[in-house]
């Protein structure tokens, strides 16, 4: 029996273990290898989903590892994308992915985000809208919050229109997320 992480108790809910020793397989392979093995990137990595199971692995230790792996594939991205390049193309790239981004965060508060409707479970407004200041205001100033402020945001929910569609907000988060992921590795 695995032990990689700690288990949620026979009572609670965890990530399938089988599910995660077998991403983490994969994501050993595709590091190892070096490009010569299964393509998996940063993306791959902040993406994947586990079933959740009674006594799976602790949620909170996978995610913890999962983040330090993004982050490991992150820095070889960005060594990568430097070396094909330059350094200078690359942080052009990296600003042109930041102004892509300052579009939608300089948007009025309540207008950021397509609203949900009926009874679609959304993200409250004013919790998104406040994320989204702290973020401009970040890149404002040329200081990138650290990708975990972005990760870890936890929304209240609302239902229908009192709120943001939430695929919409997990999509652009994601790709915030990236960006600072690669900006402060």
């Amino acid at each position: 029996m695995s032990e990689t992480f700690p288990r949620a108790g026979r009572m609670s809910k965890g990530y399938d273990v089988d599910q995660v020793e077998s991403f983490l397989g994969r994501a050993r392979a595709a590091y190892e290898e070096n490009g010569r093995g299964p393509a998996m990137t940063s993306w791959h990595v902040r993406t994947v989903g586990f079933d959740l199971v009674r006594g799976g692995y602790d949620v909170d230790a996978v995610d913890a590892a999962l983040d330090r792996i993004e982050d490991a594939f992150a820095r070889r991205e960005k060594q990568r994308g430097e070396e094909r390049s330059g350094s200078q193309a690359w942080q052009t790239q990296l600003r042109t992915q930041e102004q892509s981004l300052r579009a939608q965060l300089g948007r009025a508060d309540g207008e950021r985000f397509p609203r949900g409707s009926g009874m679609e479970l959304t993200y409250d407004i004013d919790a998104v809208d406040d994320l989204c200041i702290r973020i401009e205001e970040s890149f404002a100033v040329g200081q990138p919050l650290p990708p975990d402020a972005v990760r870890l945001a936890v929304f209240k929910s609302r239902r229908g229109s009192r709120g943001y569609r939430e695929a919409s907000v997990d999509a652009f988060l994601d790709r915030v997320v990236e960006l600072l992921v690669v900006q402060t590795v």
